[in-house]
């Protein structure tokens, strides 16, 4: 039996984001160079992708490299950003077939210029599109997000565009690259590591999360199924009692 007969088809997150963990180990673990498993979690980006298109998950962000991702060998981040410029040309066609719009956020001006171009393309071929919306977290931090957010928030004081007593929840994620996409309601954290490692840490606050020994390449369509029917399980009470909801 398919775990996605156990999905409500009623009650599908509006927003899933994925920490895409454990492709290094993967490899080892197989006798493989680290490149070979960021090639085959590609794989499993298009699995994934294409199984949350057709439940109308309206959002999905993939923490696919963070800034602390910079400080791995150069090899391996040359090998990385190989793999992105293929994986760019060889999905871009299923995109526009399916629907899906590309968006990013992070500070995709550290990528080197022909990922970066590439990727731009991709998201302006899509811009128009309607269905599932993927963000791909690139060179992101949410420390710096944060950060980025608070300076334009005093310099908007300084400036006398804003008083402090507007500041509030709503201005400073009006301010965070997220700006328009709603918080996640499900994040999906997989290898079997059991924190969020400076990912959407403002708006993962009353997310339910999903830990997963499964390492990202072997992650599919199941998997997700399986994550979804687990978080259907549970009550989201947002600071209330069960007898408010």
């Amino acid at each position: 039996m398919s775990y996605k007969e156990n999905v409500n088809i009623k009650r599908i997150p509006r927003h899933i984001a994925i920490i895409m963990d454990g492709n290094g180990r993967w490899a080892k673990s197989r006798g493989l160079d680290r490149s070979a498993g960021h090639q085959k979690g590609v794989d499993a980006v298009r699995l994934v992708t294409e199984a949350a298109s057709d439940l109308k998950v309206s959002y999905l962000t993939l923490y696919t490299f963070s800034v602390e991702n910079w400080n791995r060998p150069r090899q391996e981040i040359d090998a990385l950003m190989k793999i992105m410029v293929w994986a760019i040309e060889r999905e871009l066609p299923d995109l526009m077939k399916n629907n899906i719009r590309l968006l990013t956020i992070g500070d995709k001006n550290r990528l080197p210029e022909e990922p970066r171009l590439r990727l731009e393309n991709c998201m302006k071929q899509t811009s128009c599109n309607t269905g599932l919306t993927l963000v791909l977290a690139l060179s992101y931090s949410s420390k710096s997000e944060i950060v980025e957010a608070v300076k334009q928030i005093a310099a908007a004081v300084k400036g006398n565009d804003m008083n402090i007593e507007d500041i509030n929840e709503e201005v400073v994620s009006e301010h965070l690259t997220t700006k328009g996409i709603p918080d996640p309601d499900l994040l999906i954290r997989t290898g079997g590591e059991l924190r969020i490692s400076n990912f959407l840490m403002w708006q993962l606050s009353y997310s339910e999360l999903y830990f997963t020994e499964t390492y990202w390449p072997d992650f599919g369509k199941e998997d997700l199924y399986k994550a979804i029917s687990d978080y259907q399980l549970r009550e989201r009470r947002f600071g209330k009692t069960s007898e408010q909801l």
